[in-house]
């Protein structure tokens, strides 16, 4: 996970950069970041279901291999277009890595600890991002974009050796794929994801993101009617009733689209309004990554003592507080504010995100812990990207940054809310509603 998340954030604020050396434009590059989170979405429940049929350390081990391999061919990339295929290629087959580290670690652990431990995978989640703000930023400017995937290639090496060694093998379930279903589901996320990566270029009037949508609709009804159906379904629809299951999947997806949104807006308020550097957009940008980084196990911990409930919609409720302070500070133009802004949001991504992932997988039987986190990945996903069209179409349109953080605000409101609606005290077994 920390070799896979390295890039990211240099790449968010590196754009302008890249997209001189390789004669391309700032709005072509975005797609660098867009891309990889939009395709690899589709790939989720399928890596996931794969997870649990075959082993999760099987799966982990060989989509961490092809996407290591994947970071040393993209220091080769020859111009915009082959960058972007090459990162949506090794973010398809990384999305392995996503569920199936999720459900090593909730195998490992007993339901008691599994929100202490989460806390510990997210810092490392956040610390990725935090050290490539660091070193990133700097070897961008003076070494050169390539070096950065050469450097993700030599990370990504050594964790698939450590993992090799270390990792124990789960218990595998033994059922049919259900291939109808995997097709439905990937064909709808698809059109909804390319509805949401085009409408910043076509317009929320253009025929084509309406048709994508209404084609979405279509094909996840034909998934839901499937899977009621088939004996052995990708998903068991039974689990959305589940009240730990789907207050804390909207919860996080909601959350999630409110913090990347203000992700990728920041460093254009840094660069547009306060003129800072790259290497100074990137250090400032530490502040929220730093206290992420710093937060998660914080985060492990008050879920455990509190309660999941309670430490998500602490999390929660700091966000929604961080894009109204993110929302004065561009209004009245000091950086110190925005600072403050960009420091909240990382406490309440801190607090949050363990405890919303450990109550997902609370909610589900153990062998289902594969498709279950993948299912909420996907959600995220989905709503990351609607986050970033939003607040970015909000500022690209002409209505600034005030209202499209507070946009951002609105989203986080109700990822509160729906924090709010989870059970107070965890459920005494697995599925339990």
């Amino acid at each position: 996970m920390f070799a896979g998340m390295f890039p990211f954030t240099v790449l968010a604020v590196s754009l302008k950069h890249i997209a001189a050396e390789l004669g391309s434009t700032e709005t072509t590059l975005a797609w660098v970041v867009t891309a990889p989170i939009l395709c690899s979405a589709i790939a989720l429940p399928v890596l996931g279901k794969f997870g649990d049929m075959y082993g999760h350390r099987r799966v982990f081990l060989l989509g961490n291999c092809a996407a290591t391999l994947l970071s040393f061919v993209t220091a080769a990339a020859w111009d915009a277009y082959s960058l972007i295929g090459l990162r949506v290629a090794a973010s398809v087959i990384g999305a392995a890595s996503g569920p199936s580290s999720m459900a090593l670690i909730f195998d490992a652990y007993s339901p008691e600890e599994r929100t202490r431990a989460m806390g510990w995978w997210s810092m490392m989640g956040a610390g990725a991002p935090a050290l490539g703000l660091i070193l990133g930023g700097p070897m961008v400017q003076y070494m050169g974009w390539r070096m950065l995937f050469i450097l993700q290639g030599v990370f990504s090496l050594l964790a698939l050796v450590f993992a090799w060694f270390v990792l124990v093998e789960t218990a595998r379930l033994k059922v049919r794929f259900d291939v109808l279903g995997s097709f439905l589901l990937a064909l709808g996320a698809g059109c909804l994801m390319f509805a949401l990566g085009q409408v910043g270029e076509l317009g929320l009037n253009a025929p084509w993101i309406w048709g994508a949508v209404f084609l979405s609709a279509v094909l996840v009804y034909g998934f839901i009617r499937v899977e009621k159906k088939t004996e052995e379904p990708l998903l068991p629809l039974e689990f959305f009733s589940y009240r730990n299951f789907t207050a804390p999947i909207l919860s996080g997806a909601l959350q999630n689209g409110a913090y990347m949104g203000a992700f990728i807006l920041a460093p254009f308020l840094l660069q547009n309004v306060f003129e800072l550097t790259l290497v100074s957009t990137s250090l400032f940008m530490l502040l929220r990554t730093l206290t992420l980084t710093l937060t998660s196990p914080l985060g492990g911990a008050l879920g455990t003592r509190a309660g999941d409930r309670r430490a998500s919609m602490i999390g929660t409720g700091t966000i929604m507080v961080s894009m109204a302070v993110l929302a004065t500070g561009a209004s009245i133009e000091w950086i110190v504010v925005v600072g403050a802004g960009l420091v909240l949001q990382g406490l309440g991504q801190g607090l949050c995100a363990p405890s919303l992932n450990a109550a997902v997988a609370g909610a589900v039987p153990p062998e289902h812990l594969g498709v279950a986190t993948a299912a909420k990945n996907l959600f995220n996903q989905v709503m990351t990207a609607f986050g970033i069209a939003l607040l970015a179409g909000l500022y690209a349109g002409g209505a600034g940054f005030q209202p499209a953080f507070l946009a951002g605000g609105v989203m986080a409101l109700l990822a509160l809310c729906a924090a709010a609606f989870m059970r107070k005290d965890p459920p005494q077994a697995p599925g339990d509603p």
